[in-house]
């Protein structure tokens, strides 16, 4: 599959038929082969495209329609399962091939350590780089279980090679003492519980800068998004979440790309995680591809 050509499956509602037109690309990360929990955000993907023909093209909170922005939908990478480490370099790869073409990348997961790849892809293209991650949990193990290739490790992973007062973490409530503590001691900012008030205080503080925004959908409370592999309880509502795109979306940071993951549609049989993920996916688009070629 070239990362150029058309998804012949469902695609995300509105999308442009066009690659070379686009000004961002949607594409799918269907990996969950190292979650220590409950597996099946590989199917992530796949279902927010479908059910995103629910949504209305038009954002009353943004005054935008989807068809003022034009996007492609390069549709799953053909990650081989089970194998993590040639999976992460096919997404690298990948989203290097979208960057070359000055392309912003949106990506659908998936688990969240496919973050990982493509923040580096977009770090070495923005080598001032900083990154605002939205989660439940800190993800700054080393390694679980003695596997450093982890659902648990993408954010360490991150903050070493960015550096860790580059990253902003929000919305987090599950981790290690010892995580808490490495980020304390290295400078890492990590707002706990909360995430559109610490948020609105941090962005002034990114001004002019590309900034990677990551949001695993575990961020929201379990009464809000079900459907996830790591439910943990007292997260903020969808409303909040939504929010907090729009204040990235009005602020004066250069969001160069982002992902949403951690959407396991098989624990949600009402379908409200997979249908929230892709209002998500639609403000993001509104709000973010603008602000880049702002």
């Amino acid at each position: 599959m070239r990362f150029d050509e058309a998804y012949s499956g469902n695609v995300f509602i509105k999308s442009h038929p066009d690659f070379a037109e686009s000004e961002a690309v949607i594409y799918g990360m269907p990996m969950d082969w190292t979650v220590s929990y409950r597996p099946g955000s590989r199917f992530g993907p796949a279902r927010i495209r479908e059910v995103s023909i629910g949504l209305e093209e038009y954002s009353p909170y943004l005054d935008r329609e989807l068809g003022e922005v034009k996007y492609f939908d390069a549709g799953d990478i053909p990650l081989p399962f089970g194998n993590a480490q040639r999976s992460l370099d096919m997404i690298e790869d990948f989203v290097d091939k979208i960057l070359a073409a000055d392309k912003f990348p949106l990506g659908i997961g998936g688990e969240h350590l496919v973050s990982w790849p493509v923040i580096k892809a977009v770090y070495k293209k923005y080598p001032d780089l900083a990154v605002i991650h939205m989660d439940a949990h800190t993800d700054l193990r080393e390694q679980y279980e003695g596997e450093p290739l982890s659902h648990a490790t993408p954010i360490r992973k991150v903050a070493e090679l960015i550096g860790p007062t580059n990253v902003f973490s929000f919305g987090i409530r599950s981790g290690t003492k010892e995580e808490f503590q490495w980020a304390k001691d290295n400078g890492m900012y990590i707002a706990k519980f909360e995430v559109l008030e610490p948020l609105r205080e941090v962005l002034p503080k990114l001004a002019g800068r590309p900034v990677y925004v990551t949001i695993d959908i575990d961020v929201l409370d379990p009464a809000h998004a079900p459907g996830t592999g790591t439910v943990d309880a007292g997260g903020i509502t969808s409303k909040e979440l939504l929010a907090a795109i729009h204040e990235i979306a009005k602020s004066n940071i250069r969001v160069v790309g982002a992902d949403l993951v951690e959407v396991a549609p098989i624990y949600d049989h009402s379908e409200q995680t997979a249908n929230t993920a892709s209002k998500l996916i639609r403000e993001m688009i509104l709000g973010w591809v603008q602000k880049r070629n702002a």
